[in-house]
């Protein structure tokens, strides 16, 4: 199956993280996609925009405001814009890339390209990328919740400036990186360089995706275990991550900000009720819709040979994915819920409703 709408990147994480160096690197790629950049700016200055280099991609800068609430119309007429321009053969690109400010909250950007009927059609999101800073990253985390959000919401995640902080300080920001999000892919970089096909694809949201890339989409993968010399090497990534039983391996908790965000991933060995599943999300949407972060995963139900692939922010979902040949020997479905200030035992509550139908059930909670 092929997807001719255009894929979306979406580049956030705070002031100073590395972002407009990434772009840079991107842009000076001769060989990677062409790409159509949506710079945001916050006031007037414009000053990020006067940093990023010359280059044959077109830039299109926004500064009437944050895109996470006051530009979301200016968003959806830019991109509709870049579309009608390279249908007209005005200018031809392969993907857009948004740059967020770094206080913007990724939600609503991701909740805008699927109410917008114009950009649902054109385009897709291709993931989430977020950059966070090696040297000043756990200062940041530590005083700015946005930048938890920021993280907590990711599908990679770049760390940057590696090149300055020593290999003890690179390995504890990302324990603590993974302790906020496990099923985000962790790449290191400098000043953007190398990474650059690393960006792309990182989403399950697609028809071709691959069976073992939608597994690791909502799993914890080999590089999201923390590396840590206390920690057998063998551990179960999705062991014991509620931190209650006996020999913890959950990495820590390390300020109330990173405390803020749990996640509840949810394993069934058989094949669930469209009822079940239904009533379940429209459940925890209606109750905590505002503080869901990302609900996604991989849903085997009764009557269907593949699972579908879904995925929502908030209150709205983009449209399920049938992931095609599927090894017929797996076939539990998998389910990951990242939620912003709520306990983590009304989370296990509601996967209640999803009980009466498994033969059997594997839950681990963060």
């Amino acid at each position: 199956m092929s997807d001719a709408r255009i894929p979306v990147t979406l580049l956030t994480g705070f002031l100073g993280a590395g972002k407009t160096t990434l772009l840079n690197s991107l842009l000076s790629n001769e060989v990677g996609p062409r790409i159509a950049v949506i710079v945001n700016e916050f006031g007037e200055a414009g000053l990020d925009h006067d940093l990023i280099e010359t280059a044959s991609d077109e830039i299109v800068l926004m500064e009437s405001g944050c895109l996470c609430c006051t530009v979301r119309g200016e968003l959806a007429d830019t991109i509709t814009n870049l579309l009608a321009r390279k249908t007209a053969g005005d200018f031809d690109f392969d993907r857009i890339v948004i740059e967020t400010t770094g206080l913007a909250d990724p939600g609503p950007i991701l909740q805008t390209m699927l109410v917008e009927r114009a950009l649902a059609t054109g385009t897709r999101m291709d993931g989430v990328v977020t950059v966070v800073d090696a040297a000043n990253g756990a200062t940041t985390l530590d005083a700015q919740f946005e930048a938890v959000s920021q993280v907590a919401m990711a599908d990679l995640i770049v760390l940057s400036k590696t090149d300055l902080a020593p290999e003890n300080e690179n390995a504890s920001i990302e324990n603590r990186l993974r302790s906020i999000n496990a099923t985000a892919q962790i790449v290191r970089s400098t000043k953007g360089s190398d990474i650059g096909a690393q960006l792309w694809g990182v989403s399950a949201l697609r028809p071709d995706i691959h069976p073992d890339q939608a597994r690791s989409w909502v799993a914890p993968s080999a590089n999201s275990v923390a590396k840590d010399v206390s920690l057998e090497t063998n551990v179960d990534p999705l062991a014991n991550l509620s931190g209650l039983g006996s020999k913890s391996t959950a990495p820590k908790a390390f300020t109330p900000h990173d405390t803020r965000i749990q996640t509840a991933s949810f394993v069934l060995d058989g094949p669930l009720s469209d009822k079940a599943f239904d009533n379940w999300l429209n459940a925890l949407v209606l109750k905590r819709g505002p503080d869901l972060l990302r609900v996604k995963g991989i849903v085997f139900l009764e009557g269907i040979k593949d699972p579908f692939v879904f995925h929502g922010v908030q209150q709205i979902f983009n449209p399920p994915v049938q992931v095609r040949d599927w090894p017929q020997d797996d076939q539990r479905s998998r389910i990951v819920v990242i939620a912003r200030d709520i306990p983590q035992s009304e989370i296990q509550r509601s996967f209640d409703m999803l009980r009466p139908k498994a033969n059997s059930m594997k839950e681990v909670c963060q």
